[in-house]
């Protein structure tokens, strides 16, 4: 029985896009996804709606991913595994998750790529780059978007999560980063199983912090797991400049000894110096309501563009961050407030680096965290202690030694170039054919306007003409062929009159 349509609850344009993009398939729930985390890219609304995207993916038959682990291993599954969990632990719109047992023993964790992904990705791609290019050109309210530059984000990105070569590096270079750690544990990886569509790496004991139980374990105290992994959070982030770009409850386990677990390492956040310094100020500004200093580390950070009023920029951000000042962090969530932050930085057409969006949407999901272990949370006073240790090892002798080698490198490299540049500048100079382009953009307008005046004025002087030169031929002809009483040649003067004057006006409308 059909449904009266009164009844029915009309759709917003950001549920209908996702739905659109949920029948589209991978590529686009993957972009949406994407979106999901850029809310400077695209409106509030969208972003939030994309979020669902995370959790729609259904995982393939065990029939369906074998090809793919018969054609890795060039042998029987079996062969290769003593036990196989045919009913995926996990999915996403790339991958899905299995555990399994070595023949040589050990309880693994294999991660298949889903058959025929990548060239999916590749043939939506070009679509997505031809629609992209189609708005940009022709639809003008869209270029604030940047589709574009958000396709190309999401390229970089699937390029990179189709890699499973990529993600066993970055697995290494954590474990590296942490090896002087002992209460983080960052799986081993099978190399000699793994490979560009599959991952087999070390299970860890424990349970993932998204099971309710999991900090209910015997032996675990749930405020020495916040504060290690909080620790191990920060100093991704403000000492190894490598941290995790998808730090959910579900990639962190709880394990004996209240040590911490990390697992999926496919998306990771890169921060060089400048970065973490400005990351470092931005959370000294934003606890000491300094909005001038967090509006300029916003400038400082995205591409140069000279439309930009830093002072009214700090005080749109004072606008929006003032109101949760001095209540309980219970109130506030500062990722959340970061995020917001740089809508209103997108607003004045600032572009933030990937990386720094990715580090805000880390924070939100370290509250959450932090939020189920201790109710009123307080994430910037836990890391306040790390920004400002950061922004004054800057002053130190080491630091202040290591940036003076740097500049003198950087002035050893300028003086070997600079002859020959002032060298070929002179002979610039010199040339007869050297010309200085000199463009005033206001007096170029004014001379459009002046031009287009001129114009406006001859025509007018045409049709008072033709309209003058009719009355007179109307009263003094009174012989010759008429039409509507009125002579030819004065009715064919009204006639173009009547036609310039049409077209006067539609040019005049245009302008």
């Amino acid at each position: 029985m059909d449904r009266d349509p009164d009844t029915i609850e009309p759709l917003s344009s950001a549920r209908r896009l996702r739905l659109a993009f949920e029948e589209l398939g991978p590529t686009f729930v993957k972009l949406g996804q994407l979106l999901a985390t850029r809310p400077d890219l695209i409106p509030t609304e969208y972003a939030d709606e994309f979020k669902v995207l995370h959790s729609q993916v259904q995982p393939l038959a065990f029939d369906d991913i074998k090809p793919v682990l018969v054609s890795h291993f060039g042998a029987p599954v079996d062969k290769i595994f003593s036990q196989f969990d045919l009913d995926a632990r996990a999915a996403g719109s790339i991958a899905q998750v299995h555990m399994a047992e070595l023949r040589h023993g050990g309880r693994v964790v294999v991660k298949v790529q889903r058959p025929g992904i990548e060239k999916t990705l590749l043939e939506d791609l070009g679509v997505l780059y031809l629609l992209a290019d189609l708005l940009e050109r022709y639809v003008p309210e869209a270029k604030v978007f940047r589709p574009v530059l958000v396709v190309d984000e999401f390229a970089r990105t699937v390029d990179l999560e189709t890699n499973f070569v990529i993600e066993a590096n970055n697995i290494r270079r954590f474990q590296e980063n942490f090896a002087s750690e002992p209460n983080i544990k960052i799986p081993n990886v099978f190399n000699e199983y793994s490979g560009r569509r599959v991952l087999v790496m070390e299970a860890l004991d424990g349970k993932p912090l998204s099971q309710k139980n999991a900090l209910e374990q015997e032996g675990i105290d749930p405020e020495s797991v916040l504060k290690t992994g909080l620790r191990c959070y920060l100093k991704m982030v403000f000492t190894d400049g490598l941290f995790h770009g998808d730090l959910h409850a579900g990639n962190m386990f709880v394990l004996p000894n209240n040590r911490i677990g990390l697992i999926d390492f496919g998306i990771v956040g890169r921060l060089n110096r400048t970065t973490q310094a400005a990351i470092a100020n931005m959370l000294v500004a934003l606890a000491g309501e300094d909005y001038d200093r967090l509006a300029y580390e916003y400038v400082d950070l995205a591409p140069y563009t000279e439309n930009i009023d830093v002072d009214l920029f700090a005080r749109d951000l004072r606008d929006l961050i003032a109101p949760y000042y001095g209540l309980t962090m219970k109130h506030v969530n500062v990722g959340k407030l970061l995020l917001e932050s740089t809508e209103i930085a997108a607003q004045y057409d600032l572009l933030m680096p990937a990386e720094l969006i990715m580090f805000f949407k880390s924070i939100v999901a370290i509250e959450g965290m932090g939020r189920m272990v201790v109710g009123d949370f307080n994430f910037l006073a836990y890391s306040l202690e790390f920004a400002s240790e950061l922004v004054q090892s800057r002053s130190e002798p080491r630091k202040i030694i290591r940036d003076v080698s740097t500049l003198g490198r950087d002035v050893q490299s300028l003086l070997a170039v600079l002859p020959r540049q002032m060298k070929q500048l002179i002979r610039r100079f010199s040339s007869p054919e050297f010309v200085v382009p000199i463009q005033f953009r206001e007096l170029e307008r004014f001379r459009l306007t002046v031009r287009n005046a001129a114009n406006a004025v001859f025509l007018g002087l045409v049709i008072a003409s033709l309209l003058l030169s009719a009355a007179v031929l109307q009263n003094v002809s009174a012989s010759g062929p008429k039409w509507l009483g009125i002579p030819a040649f004065s009715a064919t003067e009204y006639g173009v009159a009547l036609v310039l004057s049409v077209l006067a006006f539609i040019n005049y409308f245009k302008k």
